[in-house]
């Protein structure tokens, strides 16, 4: 192992140990009773088999095979979910064919930050990750279970899924993806005609007709943001089959993987012989895995907020000094949108996951030494999945890339670092994603321009105020204060004027999306105004500089000043600002900082 991933993983082990042991020994005990539905009077067992049909309720009354329970986040609005509508059929066959059951154990919500950007349903997007686990967990919760299969793909969505059903990590647990949708519009011209719509110089009608060539079809949209980078880490995680992140939908390979990941699950089941659960799988070792793999690629700053929730849920305790310090020696191996313009099915036909994996491997930056769900090793995730007669084999993924424009190998990186780095100073503390932002971009020291609403920069776009070097400060978007939406909005307004030669970046205690980049952009700022943070203190005109370099946040006001200055105030009603803050105001009032994962719900965890 590279000593600095050594080093990181020994730190995380020896602070997470009373909590990890606590966690462990919570699912030890309740695996203890499994199968569940053993214990389960005969009225309850007779309402948990009702609807099935008689074969079934007699392979449920003898308790020696599996009921595989399936969690899904399906619904016909999301492209990347519509695709799950036949998933269940397929499930319940391939489990008749091992002489077990299947059974639909409920729905998460899923909603798509694509439709609710810049919009007042984007308040609820970060704090609906914690409905899905208490879905999850709620869909779990009947003691009819042997074996989890978890549906799902996008942003909030399978963290939430994860979170939920690590609270029932004794049980096995595979996560089956759905894939991408084909290549569209690509995404330089995509980019294009989003500046030129936010500079006025084309018109709706076109905008609508390049966004359309872009999500086009059934699938996850086919960018690296926060969605592909779910599928990616969890796949590193090894659990997910191998491969199987990027084959697309309605293909006879991903018919199979669905197949053959539902046979696995059964494989591992206590019914079946298996002793293993999600609990063990999601080790210290898998966590930091997942957090390279984020980083070697360029991932979604989303998940220096998602992988703090999914590790504190199985008792890890992990912070964003972690990231920083793994960012340093973890090489940029990939380029995709926003990082690049290629997109996630480039990078699978270039040698996708697989190859990947291998380099990491090799080069000592992945935990061989782990769980899968496929078994002991990491090692098996350097094949590719193909259909051979009908019949899934799997393949050693191909020793050199294909098209080293978009995947190259730990020796030639595009970047000796990882895409994240942490800054900090008079500020706060926050995170920059550098993978996408161009070296000469990297450190601005301009004046402030203050903001309360992303949209109050595009209204001083329009009216020509910000052709200048400047800093938009832009607060009041942390959790605290309506729920921490992403920003995404803002990309093309503040593109535009860096395109126009202007020194150009963004301070702020709110997201960006995933596909977020170019801008140099310090997000996740905390403290959060609405939590007392200096940000609530910035003036106009105030010099603020972003240096990814140092890692420095600052401004330049002595702190004398800023403590005597009266903290600038806004209106958090409900009336003012709509759903995120009338609908969960308790998410508000207890959602932790950013650092530890910006949720109420995981100190402690409150289905354990």
């Amino acid at each position: 192992m590279h000593p600095t991933v050594q080093q990181v993983t020994d730190r995380i082990i020896h602070r997470s140990r009373d909590s990890r042991q606590d966690y462990l020994g919570r699912m030890q005990e309740l695996g203890r009773q499994s199968p569940h539905r053993a214990a389960l009077s005969c009225g309850n067992l007779a309402h948990g088999f009702a609807a099935c049909q008689p074969g079934e309720k007699q392979t449920l009354k003898l308790m020696n095979q599996a009921n595989v329970a399936m969690v899904s986040a399906y619904n016909d609005m999301l492209s990347a979910h519509q695709p799950y509508a036949g998933f269940p059929d397929v499930i319940r066959q391939a489990a008749h064919g091992m002489g077990s059951v299947a059974q639909f154990a409920g729905g998460t919500p899923a909603m798509c930050d694509g439709v609710t950007q810049g919009q007042p349903g984007m308040e609820l997007s970060l704090v609906s990750r914690d409905v899905i686990a208490m879905s999850t967990a709620v869909a779990l919760s009947h003691n009819m279970f042997d074996a989890t299969l978890l549906l799902g793909i996008c942003d909030k969505i399978v963290p939430g899924l994860l979170i939920g059903a690590l609270s029932f990590g004794y049980l096995p647990t595979v996560l089956i993806p759905a894939g991408p949708m084909p290549s569209g519009l690509p995404n330089k011209e995509k980019q294009r005609i989003r500046q030129l719509y936010a500079e006025g110089k084309v018109g709706k009608d076109e905008l609508l007709e390049a966004e359309s060539q872009s999500y086009h079809s059934p699938g996850t949209c086919t960018f690296y943001g926060t969605a592909n980078s779910n599928q990616l880490l969890v796949e590193v995680m090894g659990l997910h089959l191998p491969g199987a992140a990027f084959v697309n939908p309605g293909t006879p390979l991903r018919e199979a993987l669905t197949r053959a990941a539902t046979e696995q699950v059964i494989r591992l089941s206590r019914p079946n012989g298996g002793h293993l659960g999600l609990a063990d799988m999601v080790s210290e070792k898998t966590i930091v895995n997942a957090l390279v793999a984020l980083l070697a690629t360029g991932g979604s700053t989303n998940h220096t907020l998602h992988w703090v929730a999914i590790a504190r849920a199985a008792g890890i305790l992990i912070d964003w000094d972690d990231y920083s310090e793994l960012s340093t020696v973890t090489p940029l191996l990939t380029r995709m949108y926003p990082n690049g313009q290629a997109d996630v099915n480039h990078f699978h036909q270039a040698g996708g996951t697989a190859f990947l994996i291998r380099e990491l491997l090799d080069a000592g930056l992945l935990h061989e030494d782990v769980d899968t769900v496929v078994g002991h090793g990491l090692r098996a995730y350097t094949e590719i999945p193909t259909l051979e007669d009908g019949k899934l084999a799997w393949h050693p993924a191909p020793a050199t890339s294909t098209d080293a424009g978009v995947l190259r190998p730990a020796s030639e990186p595009f970047d000796p670092e990882g895409g994240l780095t942490v800054v900090q100073g008079n500020l706060g503390r926050g995170i920059i994603k550098t993978s996408a932002v161009a070296p000469e971009h990297r450190v601005v020291e301009a004046p402030a321009r203050v903001f309360d609403d992303q949209s109050e920069v595009a209204e001083a776009f329009d009216r020509g105020e910000l052709d200048m070097d400047f800093v938009a400060v832009v607060r009041w978007q942390g959790p605290a204060a309506n729920g921490m939406p992403e920003l995404h909005k803002l990309t093309p307004y503040l593109g535009s004027l860096q395109d126009r030669g202007y020194k150009v970046a963004l301070v702020t205690d709110g997201r960006m999306s995933g596909a977020s980049g170019k801008v140099p952009a310090a997000i996740h700022v905390y403290p959060e105004a609405a939590r007392d943070g200096v940000l609530a203190r910035v003036r106009d005109g105030d010099m603020i500089r972003v240096d990814a370099g140092r890692g420095e946040l600052s401004v330049g006001v002595p702190d004398d000043e800023l403590s005597a200055r009266e903290p600038a105030t806004a209106d958090l009603s409900a009336n003012q600002h709509g759903l995120g803050r009338e609908l969960f105001s308790w998410f508000r009032t207890g959602a932790s900082e950013a650092e530890k994962g910006a949720t109420l719900f995981f100190q402690p965890h409150p289905f354990q």
